[in-house]
C-alpha cells in the first residue's frame, strides 16, 4: 500500500488517490516547474493510508452510526462533534505514521533545515470536481514544526472531513460520506508570515469576463484572505497584452487598508496583529511581481483548459514568489453561456452603505445583525444577514438569507466565493455595515450597479431581464454601446457588440477622479477645505497630477479592455462650466455663465490657456492607457468642435502632448452636433478621421429649442425634417471623403422608425446603452432586410 506520496510523483489524474488539491501540486511541479512557476516541495498521504485509518477501531462503523442518527432526526451540530471527537481520539496505523515521519525526514534533508516548518492541507478526493466544490470545508494548518505536530495535524486534517458544514454539504450533494477520503498534503512552507499572499482568478469573478486576471494581495499568510479578515489590495491584468514585454496591461491598482495580517506565533501554528500604517498605504506587490504572476496564472489556466482559482504567497526572506495551490474555478464555469440575465433597479432610496458587489444580483428583505453563527435560531429564512466576516460555519446560515453584506473583506474572501457559489447578493467590505444597519430594518442590497454594492434603506422594486444571445442577429451596420463606468464595463462583455461608440470621460473624472483637474495642476489657488480635500485624495502621490492621470488612465483601459480588439471611441472631457465647478476644487477655475449649455465647453477650453493644462492631464492618461498599457482600440473624439480651425488648434495641442493622430494607429473623430459641424463637413473631414452624430445637441442648435426646456419639450424631436436631411447630408459629404459616421444618442432606443431612417441613410454604426443592445440590434437587421 502506498500511504505516502510525493508531490513530484502526482499528476490531476489522481484525484482519485489524493484529492484535487494534492494532485493538481504534483501536476504543477511536473508540467509548469520547468517553465518556471515555483511550487514548495512536499508529499501527500492517500486515500489508501485514510482508509486504513477507517479500519482502527471500527472507527468506519463508528461513524456509519453517527451518520444514522443525523438521518432520524439528531442534530447536525451533535453528530459533527462526536464524530471528530473519535477520529481525534483515534491512533493513526503505525505504518502511516512511519512512513510520515520518513517523509517528513526526507525533506528536512532536501531543505538543509532542522524540523522545517510545513503546512499541512486537506485534501478531499471529490474535491474541486466540476460538479462540485469542497474548498474550504476542510481544515488546514500552517507552520507546523516537528513530527509529533506533523502527526496530530495529519489526524486533525482526517476528522475534518465531518465539519458540520463539510456534512451538511455532502447530504446536499447526494455525496456519499465514507465513499469521499481525504489526504493530507503536506509542504514546505512560504515565510509570507514576512512578505504576503492571496489569491488569482483567472477571469473577473463577478462576470465571468474572461480576458483578465484577478490578483488579491495582503500582507502576511494568506488565511486572512481568504477568510475575508483584511481587505486586500486588488489588480486587474489584461491577458491579451501580457506576451510584449514592452506594455505594462495592469488595467487597475487598487491599495486596501490591509489592517491585519496573519504572522508566526511563538509557540506554533499563527496569531492575527495588527498592521502598520505604513504597510496599510503600501502595496504588496509591484508592477512587476503582479505581472509575473499573472503570466503564472495564465500558463496554469492554458494548462487546465479551464479558469482557475489560484493560492500565491511571497517569501519574505529572498522575495520570491510561489504558487501553493491551483484548483478549478467553479462558479462561473458553470453559468450558461448564450443567456444573459441582468437586474435592474426601478426605484430609489437612501443609500446607507457601500462595499464590494459580489454578484449582480439585487436581494431585499429585514436586516439580521449576527455576531457569530451560534445564533442560527435568530435567523429567519429570507432576511439579510450582515456580520463582520464570515468563515466556513457560517454556511448552513448563508443559504437562508436573501442577501448577505460583511464589514470586511474583498472579492475572494469567504463571504464573497460562497455568496457567488449560492448565486445571493452579497455586499462585502463595507467597514460599517454592523455598525450602521439596526435589526429588522427592511433594506435593498443591490449588487447590479458595476463593482460597487450599494444597501439602500427600504425594500425597492426591480426587474430581471434575460437575452438570448445566440438569437441575435448579424448585422452590416454596427451596433456599439455607450459606455461610461468603467466598474461596470466588464458586465457587458457577452454582448455581441462591435466595440464602445461613446464612452464619457467627464462621468470617470467625476467618479473616479473626483478632483477638477486644474486644482490638482494649482493647488495654491484652492480654499482651505478644497485643499484639505485634495491632499486626502491623492495621498501616496509626491506630484498630484499623477494622480489624475493613474485614475482616468485606468478608467479608460477597463473599458477599452472589456471590447478588445473592437475600437472604443473615448469623448474628451465635455462638462460644462457649471458641471465643473462642482467637482473638488472646481470653482476658483470656472467662470459663472448664463448660458453653459452653449458656453466654455468642449474644444474651446482645451487649447485656452485657463484649461489647457487640465487638458494635457487629458492627453496623458489617453497616452498612457495606449501606449503604457497597449490599448490602441481607444479612438480620441472631440466634442462641440466649432469650427475647422479650432480643431487644427486642438490637434495641434493634442500632439504637444504625445497624442498625434496617425501616431501608433491613433484615430481622431470629431462629434458632428453643431450645424456648422454638417455645413463644413468636407473641412472637418480633411482634419478628423471620423464622425459621430451627437442627436440631442444637433436638435438642440438645429431647432433653437433648449433641450431641457419643459416649456418647449414638444418641439424637441430628432426626427424633425431639419435634423434629419442634416443627418443625411453629413453621411453623404463623409462617404465622399471616406470617413465613416455613427450616432450615439437615445433616439434609436426608443424609436425603431428613426432607426430605420439611419440605416436606410447608410449610417455606418449606432451606439446604444447595454440594456437597449438586442432590441436595436434587432432592429438594425430588420432594417437592412427591407
Amino acid at each position: 500500500m502506498r500511504r505516502v506520496i510525493w508531490f513530484a510523483d502526482l499528476g490531476r489524474e489522481d484525484v482519485g488517490l489524493v484529492g484535487g488539491k494534492n494532485a493538481s501540486l504534483g501536476e504543477l511541479i511536473a508540467h509548469l516547474g520547468p517553465s518556471g512557476v515555483r511550487v514548495p516541495d512536499g508529499f501527500a498521504t492517500t486515500a489508501d493510508a485514510y482508509r486504513e485509518f477507517l479500519t482502527t477501531a471500527r472507527l468506519r462503523e463508528r461513524i456509519a452510526e453517527q451518520l444514522d442518527r443525523l438521518r432520524t432526526g439528531t442534530p447536525l451540530a451533535e453528530v459533527g462533534s462526536a464524530i471528530r471527537a473519535d477520529v481525534l481520539g483515534t491512533p493513526l496505523p503505525a505504518a502511516l505514521e512511519r512512513e510520515l515521519c520518513d517523509a517528513y525526514g526526507h525533506l528536512a534533508r532536501n531543505a538543509r533545515r532542522t524540523d522545517p516548518d510545513v503546512a499541512v492541507r486537506s485534501s478531499a478526493t471529490a474535491e474541486d470536481l466540476p460538479q462540485a466544490s469542497f474548498a474550504g470545508q476542510q481544515e488546514t494548518f500552517l507552520n507546523v514544526r516537528g513530527r509529533e505536530a506533523l502527526l496530530d495535524a495529519c489526524r486533525r486534517c482526517f476528522a475534518s472531513l465531518f465539519t458540520d458544514r463539510a456534512i451538511d454539504y455532502r447530504e446536499r450533494m447526494g455525496f456519499d460520506h465514507l465513499a469521499v477520503a481525504l489526504s493530507a498534503g503536506v509542504q514546505l512552507m512560504v515565510r509570507s508570515d514576512l512578505g504576503g499572499a492571496g489569491v488569482v482568478f483567472t477571469l473577473d469573478t463577478e462576470t465571468g469576463f474572461p480576458e483578465v486576471v484577478l490578483i488579491s494581495a495582503a500582507w502576511g499568510l494568506g488565511e486572512t484572505v481568504v477568510s475575508g479578515q483584511v481587505d486586500p489590495d486588488e489588480y486587474v491584468v489584461f491577458k491579451p497584452l501580457l506576451k510584449d514585454p514592452g506594455l505594462n496591461p495592469v488595467l487597475r491598482a487598487s491599495i486596501g487598508p490591509k489592517r491585519r495580517k496573519a504572522v508566526y506565533a511563538e509557540q506554533g501554528l499563527t496569531r492575527t496583529v495588527d498592521t502598520t500604517p505604513e504597510e496599510r498605504r503600501r502595496r504588496v506587490l509591484d508592477d512587476a511581481e503582479v505581472r509575473t504572476l499573472a503570466q503564472w496564472a495564465v500558463a496554469i489556466e492554458e494548462h487546465y483548459g479551464c479558469p482557475m482559482d489560484i493560492e500565491w504567497a511571497k517569501d519574505g526572506t529572498h522575495g520570491e514568489l510561489f504558487i501553493v495551490q491551483a484548483r478549478p474555478e467553479t462558479v462561473q464555469s458553470r453559468r450558461r453561456g448564450a443567456v444573459l440575465r441582468r437586474y435592474r433597479l426601478t426605484g430609489t432610496g437612501e443609500r446607507l452603505v457601500d462595499g464590494i458587489a459580489v454578484g449582480e444580483a439585487v436581494g431585499a428583505g429585514p436586516v439580521c445583525a449576527l455576531a457569530s453563527p451560534v445564533e442560527l435560531d435568530r435567523f429567519p429564512t429570507g432576511a439579510v444577514l450582515v456580520t463582520s466576516i464570515t468563515d466556513p460555519d457560517w454556511e448552513p446560515l448563508m443559504k437562508r438569507a436573501s442577501a448577505i453584506v460583511t464589514d470586511h473583506g474583498g472579492r475572494t474572501s469567504h463571504a464573497a466565493i460562497v455568496s457567488r457559489e449560492l448565486g445571493v447578493p452579497a455586499v462585502v467590505g463595507t467597514g460599517r455595515a454592523t455598525g450602521v444597519l439596526a435589526d429588522w430594518q427592511e433594506v435593498t442590497v443591490s449588487c447590479a450597479e458595476g463593482a460597487e454594492g450599494h444597501v439602500y434603506a427600504g425594500r425597492i422594486g426591480f426587474e430581471e431581464s434575460e437575452t438570448d444571445l445566440g438569437s441575435l442577429p448579424e448585422t452590416r451596420t454596427r451596433v456599439m454601446l455607450n459606455l461610461a463606468d468603467p466598474a461596470a464595463a466588464f458586465r457587458w462583455w457577452q454582448l455581441p457588440a462591435d466595440g464602445v461608440g461613446l464612452a464619457r470621460m467627464e462621468f470617470m473624472v467625476a467618479h473616479q477622479v473626483r478632483a477638477h483637474p486644474m486644482a490638482l495642476v494649482h493647488p495654491e489657488r484652492l480654499l482651505p477645505e478644497d485643499r484639505r480635500q485634495i491632499d486626502a485624495l491623492t495621498e501616496g502621490y509626491p506630484d498630484r497630477t499623477a494622480y489624475f492621470v493613474d485614475r482616468l488612465a485606468e478608467g479608460v483601459a477597463q473599458i477599452a479592455a472589456s471590447r478588445w480588439p473592437n475600437p472604443v471611441i473615448v469623448r474628451t472631457s465635455d462638462f460644462k462650466t457649471n458641471e465643473y465647478a462642482r467637482l473638488i476644487g472646481g470653482r476658483p477655475f470656472e467662470p459663472v455663465e448664463a448660458n453653459p449649455m452653449i458656453g466654455w465647453r468642449g474644444a474651446s477650453r482645451y487649447y485656452d490657456e485657463r484649461y489647457r493644462e487640465g487638458f494635457a492631464l487629458e492627453c496623458r492618461a489617453l497616452r498612457k492607457a495606449r501606449d503604457e498599457l497597449g490599448l490602441t482600440n481607444v479612438v480620441v473624439m472631440i466634442p462641440f468642435c466649432r469650427t475647422p480651425e479650432e480643431g487644427d488648434r486642438v490637434l495641434a495641442e493634442m500632439s504637444r502632448n504625445g497624442l498625434t493622430r496617425g501616431r501608433n494607429g491613433l484615430l481622431v473623430y470629431v462629434m458632428a452636433e453643431i450645424p456648422s459641424n454638417i455645413v463644413l463637413a468636407e473641412r472637418f473631414a480633411e482634419r478628423f478621421d471620423g464622425f459621430s452624430i451627437g442627436s440631442n445637441d444637433l436638435t438642440q442648435l438645429t431647432l433653437g429649442v433648449d433641450r431641457d426646456s419643459d416649456l418647449l419639450a414638444h418641439l424637441f424631436d430628432e426626427s424633425n425634417q431639419a435634423v434629419t436631411r442634416s443627418i443625411e447630408s453629413l453621411i453623404a459629404t463623409a462617404h465622399a471623403a471616406g470617413r465613416p459616421v455613427g450616432l450615439c444618442g437615445q433616439r434609436p432606443s426608443n424609436d425603431p422608425e428613426f432607426t430605420r431612417f439611419l440605416v436606410q441613410a447608410g449610417i455606418d454604426s449606432i451606439s446604444v446603452t447595454p440594456d437597449s443592445f438586442a432590441a436595436v440590434k434587432q432592429r438594425v437587421a430588420d432594417a437592412e432586410r427591407e
